[in-house]
Parts: structure tokens; sequence; C-alpha cells
């Protein structure tokens, strides 16, 4: 008999990741990163498969982390970034085989590789100061030293304090090894895609002098002959993931003009270069172009953006749809369609071969991490490519999750999961734990989630569902949490409670259990405030106090105007949407578990929350991850997630 998923499993997950296909279309290359429980880190390697023998074959070793394969336009050589030399850098390595050949050797780390059309160059990103140089030099003396900022955005969760370096722009000759500087200022660069013309690079920057109230970035056409910078974008707001169409002519991209603030939908623009306009083509689309779906499984996923047909007027993308990350068709005439019709999907990446019709696909499922898969456009064929985590799989029993709509606050329409614990037995009771997600302005949905997993193995059934504030049910639906949380979005998670007690009779009503991080932290602390229906509950990484939020995170002060609707000169609003206001009312048993290095809700909330708890004498425990940031459950040090999932079984396992 096959057992169920564990912890452990963590060790055992094969996530792939940036599949890529050769020029010629016979050939992909494709990132593989596994969790080393002995190191305690993540070590991801370069593998290419044969797309008619589905023979794979690797080509990195080693104690590394590496991303980002490119081919070369002729298909000789691929560029990626490692770590191996203890910074990110460039290297190369040649299609018929030999060592990676490093190509930069720079203080400070590269990412983010564009080949030039003519295959001579390689334009990248590096963080460098005004007027700073290339060269690798030995570090200074490590003295302490204080830290001084006259700015509001001095830190940031993935980065810790700022220095005085920026994203600048450079692209390095790939034979001669020699690199030139682009850009040269204070302000940070994103770069997108170079022109087949070779004329432009596609950048993003914020180039507004007043960074601490500027929260948008701006399209530019970078001119390599001139230096010139041209503003693609119209309208102020977030703009990026611009992508050429072959013949130069047109270029895609993806923003919005942040009329919802964060909570606005990514929408699709074409820049139509001999005019100078763009017009919006998915503006009659009300989901979010992008994928916003929740996974633990999946490492090293970077954006897709759009992907252009030779026929210069069509083009790929994906959108996050009802739970479901889904690749669409697009054509410039206005025509917008699924171009995979599956009922449970998450595509986190994908690349095209016009030529054969052909579309390379990184896809997960509720029981199956990612895997590669082949679509073939005109039929729709799916076509399975690998099956990495295959022997993993056929050797544990997992739970489907069943998928059902109930109406939520004001009967609008929400859509929720119910995952029936392993080894379920018709006529038997279980607990049910509900997870609450993060964001808010993300999605839960069907995509495979080891946590889960964990706890359907313990003996529970999972209940997770989308309240109002997540991605993937309309505008209107996604901006309806923004001034209201704990109103519309609590009753929402509370009326799936009431909905899966009534339609799934093995739920054992007198034990169920709460969790959820970040904004879902919020909502487990919210919901335990305002009812002592939950036996037991688990917050991570959450807020509990709006007033000092504003000034410890290191977004505090925009997301809390954004979200809460207010600042500190309406100091009563913010504590009214604060759980610690509501301290006195938490009688269901607590698990308080936060990272150290957590910038984006720091560890001071749930310092906050549990001494309130302890001094009204309630039953709490607090459990602090050290040398983690806010990422923990995704992306944290391996022996870190899974003391984080311990803790939480352990938790449940005595209370439920």
């Amino acid at each position: 008999m096959n057992k169920s998923m564990t912890i452990k499993d963590l060790y055992e997950i094969k996530a792939v990741s940036d599949p890529r296909l050769s020029p010629g279309g016979d050939e992909a290359v494709f990132v593989q990163t596994v969790m080393c429980e002995e190191k305690d880190e993540y070590f991801s390697t370069l593998h290419s498969i044969d797309l008619k023998e589905k023979s794979i074959r690797q080509w990195t070793f080693g104690e590394q982390r590496i991303s980002s394969p490119r081919w070369s336009p002729d298909g000789k050589r691929i560029a990626f970034i490692s770590n191996r030399s203890g910074v990110n850098q460039l290297y190369l390595i040649r299609r018929d085989g030999g060592e990676a050949e490093q190509v930069t050797d720079c203080r400070t780390s590269v990412s983010n590789p564009v080949w030039s059309p003519c295959g001579e160059k390689i334009a990248l990103s590096i963080r460098l100061e005004k007027c700073g140089t290339f060269d690798h030099k030995e570090e200074k003396e490590g003295k302490l030293k204080p830290f001084a900022t006259t700015s509001m955005k001095y830190k940031s969760d993935d980065r810790g304090f700022h220095d005085d370096s920026y994203s600048q722009m450079a692209y390095v000759n790939v034979d001669t090894k020699e690199m030139k500087r682009l850009t040269d200022d204070e302000h940070d660069y994103t770069l997108h895609s170079w022109s087949p013309d070779g004329k432009y690079l596609a950048v993003s920057t914020d180039r507004k002098e007043d960074r601490d109230f500027s929260f948008q970035s701006d399209l530019y056409l970078f001119h390599l002959g001139t230096k010139e910078m041209k503003q693609v974008n119209g309208e102020q707001g977030y703009y990026g993931e611009a992508s050429w169409s072959p013949d130069s002519t047109r270029l895609a991209y993806i923003g919005h003009n942040r009329e919802f603030e964060n909570a606005t939908h990514n929408k699709i623009y074409i820049h139509e270069l001999e005019t100078g306009y763009s017009v919006c083509l998915t503006e009659g689309m009300d989901v979010p172009v992008g994928d916003y779906l929740n996974s633990d499984s999946i490492q090293g996923s970077s954006r897709t953006g759009i992907q252009w047909s030779k026929d210069n007027e069509s083009f790929y993308f994906l959108a996050s749809d009802s739970g479901n990350t889904v690749l669409y068709y697009a054509h410039i005439e206005g025509a917008i369609y699924p171009a995979l019709l599956q009922e449970e999907q998450h595509v986190y990446g994908f690349d095209l071969d016009s030529d054969r019709q052909t579309i390379l696909l990184a896809m997960s499922r509720p029981t199956e991490p990612g895997e590669l898969y082949t679509l073939h456009v005109p039929t729709g064929e799916l076509t399975p490519i690998t099956r990495l985590n295959g022997d993993l799989l056929a050797a544990r029993e997992l739970s489907s999750p069943e998928s059902f709509m109930y109406n939520g606050a004001k009967d609008w329409p929400v859509q929720g999961w119910i995952m029936k614990p392993a080894g379920f037995e018709e006529g038997k009771k279980y607990p049910l734990i509900v997870e609450i997600h993060g964001g808010p302005h993300t999605m839960y949905g069907n995509t495979f989630f080891h946590e889960f997993q964990v706890l359907t193995n313990s003996g529970y059934a999972v209940l997770y569902v989308n309240p109002r504030g997540s991605h993937g049910y309309g505008q209107e639906f996604v901006d309806a949490v923004r001034g209201d949380y704990g109103g519309g979005d609590y009753e929402d998670i509370m009326k799936a409670v009431d909905y899966a007690l009534k339609e799934f009779p093995f739920i054992d009503e007198s034990r169920l259990g709460v969790t959820g991080g970040s904004y879902g932290g919020f909502m487990t602390n919210w919901i335990i405030g305002h009812s002592d229906r939950f036996k037991a509950a688990v917050t991570q990484r959450s807020i509990s106090n709006w007033i000092s939020f504003y000034g410890v995170s290191d977004i505090g002060y925009y997301f809390s105007e954004w979200q809460i609707q207010s600042d500190l000169g309406d100091v009563e609003t913010l504590w009214k949407h604060s759980p610690l206001a509501y301290v006195k009312e938490m009688d269901t048993p607590l698990l308080i578990l936060h990272s150290e290095k957590d910038y984006r809700c720091p560890i001071e909330q749930a310092e906050q929350l549990f001494i309130a708890l302890k001094r009204e004498n309630k039953e709490a425990k607090f459990v602090r991850f050290p040398e983690s940031n806010h990422n923990l459950s995704r992306t944290g040090k391996p022996s870190m997630r899974e003391a984080r999932l311990q803790e939480i079984v352990d938790w449940f396992g005595e209370h439920l």
C-alpha cells in the first residue's frame, strides 16, 4: 500500500522551471531544482531534453544554483546565470558539449541575460553604484558601521537594508568578455528584450525624483546607437514584460494604470512603433494577465511574458482565471481565447515554436508538481515530456481536491476546494483545517501544494477558498477587500465553513482549525477575535497591529493607505481593523510562527500579539525562525521549512 505525503518529501520533489526551446525546436533546456537536506540548501542544474526521443541530458553538476538559461540565436550556445563562483555570474556552454565558460567576473551579481539578434553580445542587469566599476575587488575588512538614510524606501524583504547601488544595464561581448555600461544614474532598470533589428532594448524604470511617493514603472525604448530613452506607455502606471514582434514593428507589453492601486488587473498593450501609439488589447477580459496562483512546490520560475508567433500578428500569454493559470492565444485584431482546454491547470512557464505550431509548457496540477508538456496548437493535443516526479508520486497516496461554488457576502459566488484526509473512510468523522492565502491579491487553485498533502496525510480534511480580494474572478471582486479588511472577506471564509459542514458530513464540527500566512495570518488573527468556533489556530508571518505596521513594514505606509485606506492621521480606523484590538475575545489556542528577518510583516507584529495574549492568560505559543524572511514557506532554508511544517502538524495534533 502506498504511503501518504510526508514532510520529508520536500527533499524528494524535483521542481522544473524556465523551459526554453532551441531555435530549431527539436530540443529544449530547463532548470531542475531540489532541496538538499545534508547541506540545508537548494541546488539547481541545467538539463536538456530531446523532444522527439524524450531523452534527458544533464549539463551542469555540483552544489550551485543556476537560472535563466537562454539559447543563442544560432542555437549553438546556451547562456545561463550561476553562483558557482560565490556570486551570480554569466556563463556559456556549447550545445555540442564541454565545460561551461565564465563570461563575467563582477563584484556584484548579474542577472536577466538577453541575447543580441546577431549573437555577439548579451545584455544583462547588474547592481552598481553610480559611476561604479565592473571589476572584481577584494572585500574591505568587515567592520560595523551605522546605516543612514533619508528615504522611506530604505529596506525590502528580499534585499534587506538598501545600499547606494542601483540595477543598471550593461552588455558583454561574448568572445572578448568586454563589458560596456549602458546606464549610469540613480534609478533601477528592468531589462526585458532586444529588438530583432538590433536597434532597441525594451526596459522599465521609474525616473521620478520623489521615489518615496512614486509607485510606477514606465516602459522605455533605449536606442543603442544614440542612448536616447523614449517612453512607450501614455498614462502613469506599472508596465513591463515587453516582447517584440519578429519584424520589430510592434511591442507587446503588460501593465496597468493603477486605477485600483495594487488590486488592479494587469492588461496587455500593443505599441506600434510607426505611429508611436499604444492600445489595450485585453480591456474586455475581466481576469488579470499573469500567474497569480499560490504553490509551495515550484522553484526557479521566471515571468514568461508574451510569446509572438512568426506572423507578427498573434501571440500567447498567461492569465489567472477561476483557480487556473491559463495559456491564452491573442490576435492584434482582438480575438482572444484559451489555447489549452483543461479543467485543472497551472501553466507557470512556456515557450513557442511557431514553425512547428508547438508550445512547450511547464505545468502543475493538484496531484502533480511541475512537469513539461508539449501542446500541438492545431489539434490541442497535450503530450507529457518529462516524468521527473513520477517515481515519488507512484509511491504516494495523494488527496485530490474537489472544487465547489457557494454564496459568500452579498451573495457573491465564491470558489472553494475540499480535500479528504488520506485513507478516508465513509461514515467516519474527521477534523478540518481551513487554509487562508496571503496577498490578499493572489489565489488558490489547481496546482500542487505539498503542505495540503501533508495535512491530509495527518488525518485532516483541508478547506481552502478564494474570498473577495483574490485574483481570478473579476476586477470588482479583487478590489472589494480594500477598505473592508475583516468585513466581506471574513464573511466569505466563514460561509465557506458553513457550506462545508452542510455538504460534507464527514467533517467533525467540534474539531475545526484555521491557519494562514501574511494576509492569511491577519485573517487567522481576525477570525479568532470574532469567533469561537475554531479549536486551534496557527498564524504565520501575520499582521496584528496596523498602527505599528504603517511604520515598520518595508511597504507599510503605502500598503496601509491602499488597503486599509487610512494613515497615521486616522489611527482609529487602523486600530479598528487591527486584530490586536480584539485580544480579550481570543479564546482559541494560538500558535504564532514568524521569521526573524521578515521585513514585509516584521516580527514585532508577532511579539505584540504574543505578549498581549499571555497577559490575558490565553493559550499561545511563539516560534521564531532565525535567518528567515517573509518567504519562509516557499523559499526558506529547507531545515526551517521542515521545522515550520512540523510545528503546524504538532499543534493541530495536540488540539484537534
